[in-house]
C-alpha cells in the first residue's frame, strides 16, 4: 500500500471514531459551569480529605486520619479533561493511575473510592469538578 493512501486512511478513520454519534454515545453532554469555592466545600463535607491530599492546600487535611494519599492537583503534563473528571468520581474504577495500582483495591478489583452517585446532588458534582480542576496547571510549552 502506498504510504500516502495509508496516512489518508488512517486520518480519515481517526477522523471518524471521533465523531461518534450513536445513542450510546457523551457526543453534546456537558454540564454547566461550576462554582469551586462551593466545590471545595463539597470537597470538605463528603471527607474526600481521608484519601486524597490537594497538591497545594495542605490545610484541607488538617484533623483527618488519612487512609491513603491519592494527590489531586499540581503540576501536570496534561490536565484532565471536563468529561474525565466527572467520570473519575461517579465511577471511580473506570481508570485507575499506575502510580496508585499497587495500592490495595476492594474486593472486586476495584477502587476503594465509595460510590458518590447517590450522595451527591448534580450541582454538587458540577462544583466538586470545577473546584477539582482548578488544582491543576499545565507545564507551559517551550
Amino acid at each position: 500500500m502506498r504510504p500516502h493512501i495509508l496516512v489518508l486512511s488512517v486520518a480519515t478513520l481517526s477522523c471518524v471514531s471521533a465523531c461518534d454519534l450513536r445513542p450510546q454515545s457523551s457526543h453534546g453532554f456537558r454540564l454547566p459551569d461550576g462554582d469551586p469555592d462551593h466545590g471545595k466545600q463539597v470537597f470538605i463535607e463528603m471527607q474526600c480529605a481521608s484519601c486524597h491530599a490537594v497538591a497545594d492546600d495542605e490545610t484541607l487535611r488538617e484533623g483527618v486520619e488519612p487512609e491513603m494519599t491519592v494527590i489531586i492537583g499540581g503540576m501536570a503534563t496534561r490536565v484532565d479533561t471536563y468529561g474525565e473528571l466527572v467520570t473519575s468520581v461517579i465511577n471511580p474504577s473506570h481508570r485507575i493511575a499506575r502510580s496508585y495500582r499497587n495500592e490495595e483495591f476492594s474486593e472486586d478489583g476495584g477502587s476503594k473510592m465509595r460510590n458518590y452517585n447517590d450522595v451527591l446532588t448534580v450541582t454538587e458534582m458540577i462544583d466538586l469538578v470545577a473546584f477539582l480542576q482548578d488544582q491543576y496547571t499545565e507545564f507551559p510549552d517551550y
